[in-house]
């Protein structure tokens, strides 16, 4: 059998970052080259990053990636990179709208591409098929789809090339894979995070490797892009479905294998296949790689990376030094400095105390407690001097005086934001956006959100994990035992509780994960076995708070319905059900 040398970038781009994404792709080129790689192959879009969204429809953006793609074959060929083969990620146009039955929008005026580059040329361009409309994708409204399956010949083995999606649909270009007689598929991905996805995921690899008996090569991207956080993990697997490398998740990557692939047959090519023959770039006679393959984290870590990747880089992506935030002495608080203090050091961290007349002795030590563990700055500045005029002016009492506070607390975030230039990040968990359990304008203020889309039981789960991790590896603690065991509360008026208002938040995650997660009606939710009264109550709550959501910042997505752009929903509904 041949062997060829496979090279996966999976790197970290940022949208319309043309020369930075291209100076990553150029240095792993150099580390695939040295290396002996035949091929180089980087993930979905990895020029422009993922996803452009409606900078699709730009035709100055557009020109600018499709002028980008033969600029960067040259430069490979300048810097001694031109033998080696790469296939680059890229949307490609303007083109005219058209629409080709119903396969997709009239005004799209893009193509979602990968494009094979040697010799300081573009040689083969391949356009995606399969168009996503689902979850966070909206790719129908904005790409003109393929119909063409690309494949190109090198050193004696076929390569089938596809984009993402491909991967996902049956028949299309999979189906051409097999009727080509490829011996290895190559698959560039943009790939976005979610809980247990590595379950669906690797076991569609392994199927599709099987189904077309080749070596598939799953190359995916990595990093933050506003609410998408995309894990890596990229992957290479076997016809017999053995993984013979894995890339670890949430790192840049280059992720080298020897492949020995089938022999490309002589049969004349089926319909609708392109086939172009490449130079061979590597030495025949290259010793044998030693296999790479990255061990998966348990569940709770890989939330945690994801929170931790998601806020590194929207935090570095947009330009911001540092952050803040108020420290309550919450469960909330303490896992958001933590993320935090993780994602972008704890030096850059700033905690502000703010209690009120209503804060409890506990809650103001466990704030300290939290910053000294951390080792981050740390201030107090009492809310009462500034609540008690405009609560005695505006003659506030109940909910309003309560919501007064939270209020203010948001103004001196925004303020000392302002002043010194941190983000602010805001602590709500998806339970509380849920129900709307938060003042608008108060502690939703912020612009980033890390546990947005973290249901209140798992920041729980998530704060024992990250101190359990710390004691295993001789470090401090970061959480105060006192933040994870105590009651939670928003400390707004004596002896307040969560659970003065909220069922216990065993049932209602639950009753949030059926109605929410899962979509499920009312009636539905019921039929589970929850209480009539309660659903009612939850439900309500839910509907109510839609006009909140909106209007709320975004945080890392992580499971498989967040708030945003997974859940589009009327603020103006008056429910039958």
């Amino acid at each position: 059998m041949p062997r060829l040398r496979l090279a996966l970038a999976q790197s970290n781009p940022v949208v319309g970052d043309l020369l930075g994404n291209t100076e990553q792709i150029v240095e792993a080129a150099r580390a695939a080259a040295r290396q002996g790689a035949d091929i180089l192959v980087t993930g979905e879009m990895a020029l422009t990053g993922y996803p452009i969204e409606d900078l699709a429809s730009r035709p100055s953006f557009l020109a600018a990636a499709s002028r980008a793609v033969p600029a960067l074959a040259a430069r490979l060929q300048e810097e001694g990179l031109g033998d080696l083969a790469v296939v680059v990620g890229h949307p490609e146009g303007p083109f005219e709208p058209r629409l080709l039955g119903t396969s997709n929008a009239p005004t799209a005026i893009a193509q979602n591409c990968a494009s094979v580059l040697q010799g300081g040329t573009v040689l083969a361009r391949y356009a995606k098929h399969h168009l996503p409309n689902y979850s966070v994708f909206d790719e129908y409204r904005v790409f003109i789809p393929g119909d063409e399956l690309l494949v190109v010949r090198v050193r004696g083995v076929d390569v089938a090339i596809i984009v993402c999606e491909d991967l996902w649909r049956d028949g299309g270009p999979v189906g051409r894979v097999l009727e080509a007689d490829a011996g290895v598929l190559v698959v560039l991905n943009a790939s976005p995070f979610e809980r247990d996805k590595d379950e669906v995921r690797l076991p569609l690899v392994t199927r599709r490797a099987t189904e077309t008996d080749t070596v598939v090569a799953y190359v995916n991207i990595v990093g933050g892009q506003d609410d998408l956080v995309f894990d890596g993990d990229s992957v290479v697997v076997d016809g017999t479905g053995r993984i013979l490398a894995r890339a670890p998740q949430f790192a840049e990557h280059l992720l080298v294998v020897d492949v020995d692939a089938a022999e490309a047959a002589q049969a004349e090519l089926p319909p609708a296949v392109r086939r172009v023959e490449l130079a061979a770039a590597g030495s025949p006679d290259r010793p044998a790689l030693d296999a790479d393959i990255a061990e998966l984290a348990d569940d709770r870590e890989q939330v945690w990376n994801a929170l931790v990747t998601g806020t590194r880089d929207y935090v570095r992506k947009n330009g911001f030094r540092s952050v803040i935030l108020g420290l309550s002495g919450g469960i909330d608080s303490s896992v958001c400095a933590a993320i935090a203090a993780d994602a972008i050091g704890a030096e850059n961290v700033f905690g502000v105390s703010m209690p009120s007349q209503w804060s409890s002795d506990h809650s103001r030590s466990d704030a300290d407690d939290l910053a000294e563990r951390l080792g981050m700055p740390y201030s107090v500045e009492p809310i009462a001097p500034l609540v008690e005029p405009v609560e005695t002016q505006l003659k506030l009492d109940g909910v309003a005086a309560e919501n007064l506070q939270a209020r203010i607390r948001g103004v001196i975030l925004m303020g000392l934001s302002n002043m010194h230039g941190h983000l602010v990040l805001t602590t709500g968990n998806k339970t509380e956006l849920a129900v709307g359990y938060s003042t608008i304008y108060g502690d939703s203020v912020g612009g980033f959100a890390p546990i947005k889309d973290v249901p209140k039981l798992l920041v729980w789960e998530l704060a024992r994990w990250r101190n359990a991790h710390a004691e295993a590896r001789g470090e401090t603690p970061p959480i105060p035992r006192g933040s994870i065991e105590k009651p939670p509360s928003a400390e707004l008026r004596p002896d307040q509780t969560d659970q003065d208002t909220l069922p216990p938040y065993e049932v209602l995650d639950a009753i949030l994960d059926a109605y929410v997660t899962r979509s499920l009606g009312h009636d539905d939710v019921v039929a589970l076995g929850f209480d009539r009264e309660t659903v009612d109550f939850v439900t309500q709550l839910v509907d109510r708070a839609e006009w909140k959501r909106r209007q709320g910042a975004i945080g890392p997505k992580i499971s498989g319905m967040a708030f945003g752009r997974d859940r589009r929903l009327p603020i103006t509904y008056r429910p039958t059900e």
